[in-house]
């Protein structure tokens, strides 16, 4: 009994976030289609009559970085028609259920098929929904990002963070060599790219320190 009032909790819980960031109407049918699904699969293989226990935590949930929501912003902008989307997605990952994130996004891009924003955003949140692997949908949807908008480098960016998530660190440093060639040079959200960058790559800096070279020439 416990368990289906928590499962309760956490659907209205996610129609209060979908209320509040005015998710649009005609797509309700996708997140209610996810939670009716979801409530069948824990039904059929969940144990929801047993009493509540302590447990040590949820490994999936998954904090939100605050430089790749600014990276974001500054590269798909922000109170735009992607914005709304993204927080929807944003609060199923907070939920810890990547599932509905990625369901929401797909919703997105049906409804805007040929936005770059949210096909790279889809691409991440399918990533994300399949264990950080770059699974053929995400890859579909960074090469669908990629050809709507090719000197874009919001999708590369954000390739190479599901790489690297995935363990694929030198695919990702292609990936965001790409970008920040595609970067414009004022860019104010480039520090934010790069404080992403470090986070999944630590080894980033000092393989850049490496490729300069050890006795720079004097300054004529």
């Amino acid at each position: 009994m416990i368990g289906w009032l928590v499962f309760g909790g956490f659907a209205l819980l996610a129609i209060a976030l979908l209320l509040l960031i005015r998710f649009p109407k005609r797509f309700w049918t996708v997140p209610a289609m996810a939670v009716m699904l979801a409530g069948a699969g824990y039904a059929w293989q969940g144990q929801p009559s047993l009493p509540d226990h302590p447990v040590e935590g949820v490994a999936s949930v998954r904090p939100l970085d605050p430089d790749l929501i600014a990276a974001r912003e500054g590269l798909f902008g922000r109170f735009n028609f992607d914005y709304s989307y993204f927080m929807a997605a944003d609060a199923m990952t907070r939920a810890g259920a990547p599932q509905l994130a990625a369901t929401v996004m797909l919703g997105a891009v049906r409804k805007a098929p040929n936005d770059l924003g949210l096909w790279a955003g889809l691409g991440l949140a399918l990533s994300e929904h399949d264990g950080d692997q770059l699974s053929p949908a995400a890859r579909y949807a960074f090469d669908k990002a990629e050809t709507l908008a090719p000197n874009h480098p919001g999708p590369p960016f954000y390739r190479g963070v599901a790489l690297a998530r995935a363990g694929d660190l030198e695919a990702a440093r292609q990936a965001w060599g790409k970008a920040l060639r595609l970067l414009p040079p004022t860019a104010s959200y480039r520090d934010d790219m790069v404080g992403v960058m470090l986070k999944l790559d630590p080894g980033l800096a000092a393989a850049a320190r490496s490729a300069l070279p050890a006795n720079p020439p004097p300054a004529r």
